[in-house]
């Protein structure tokens, strides 16, 4: 499958991503973005989240390879927007325009992350009700939104990208979707709990998956990870049982274990 891959001196020169972190969001995409980005081979973006297989799709593909610098032989460049994984449209478009990227995922504990993204929305000011009622709430607010996103490409759903809470946690029915696309072999798909404990181990796992010889970090700092209030335990417990059947389905997918 090796063969199948991109070839780095190909691609080098079109100003195109040859690696992009498509999630998840609240996961520590931002950390293993500036971690990998020390690394003297890799070349940054013009940012770290892009975002254009989601929210800036109709700005065209002229725009998006403006993002990359055109590099010389050897260096390599990518991106990280944790919206892709979950966004309905993602998974095609990037097949149809680079097939050949080399993709990552990391996946933390749902419950954590359901828990962090709702702060980080009530942080930014996109979330008024309480924890408790937002997640008894989000059927509602995505209701027919999917289908309205797939059905009308320039449809926008400000539900869809900050209301979901439960659903982006359903790591297995994301990857099962990309993977009508991508085969297996082309992802690396990583707990996000071992990025945290385990910061260079699991650099140099990615840097392995993308071909470069291993790295150590100079500092081990956790970018973008804001702390967040206690929740009851009958709010963790209710998410934990939500969430059991698809940690249980989505390590019979992979094959592993996740610890959750």
């Amino acid at each position: 499958m090796v063969q199948k891959l991109m070839n780095v001196s190909e691609i080098s020169v079109s100003g195109q991503p040859n690696f992009i972190i498509i999630g998840a969001q609240k996961c520590g995409t931002t950390s293993l973005y500036q971690y990998l980005i020390e690394h003297p081979q890799i070349v940054p973006g013009s940012q770290k989240e892009v975002h254009f297989f989601d929210l800036n799709f109709a700005k065209g593909l002229d725009w998006y390879r403006q993002q990359f610098k055109p590099l010389s032989q050897g260096l390599i460049t990518g991106e990280a927007s944790p919206y892709y994984i979950f966004h309905p449209l993602v998974a095609q478009r990037v097949y149809e325009l680079f097939p050949q990227v080399k993709l990552i995922a990391l996946l933390r504990n749902p419950v954590e992350r359901a828990i962090s993204h709702y702060y980080h929305e009530v942080r930014l000011g996109f979330e008024k009700l309480g924890l408790e009622d937002a997640i008894a709430q989000e059927s509602a607010r995505l209701k027919g939104e999917t289908a309205k996103m797939v059905a009308d490409e320039t449809y926008y759903s400000y539900n869809h990208q900050h209301y979901t809470y439960l659903s982006r946690g359903i790591y297995v029915e994301q990857l099962k979707h990309w993977m009508q696309f991508f085969p297996k072999e082309q992802f690396l798909v990583l707990p996000s709990e071992k990025l945290y404990n385990q910061p260079n181990t699991t650099l140099n796992q990615v840097l392995e998956f993308l071909q470069l010889p291993s790295y150590q970090l100079t500092k081990y700092d956790k970018y973008n990870s804001g702390e967040y209030p206690a929740v009851t335990q009958e709010i963790r417990q209710q998410l934990q049982a939500y969430f059991q059947p698809y940690n249980q389905q989505l390590e019979e997918f992979l094959g592993g274990k996740f610890d959750w």
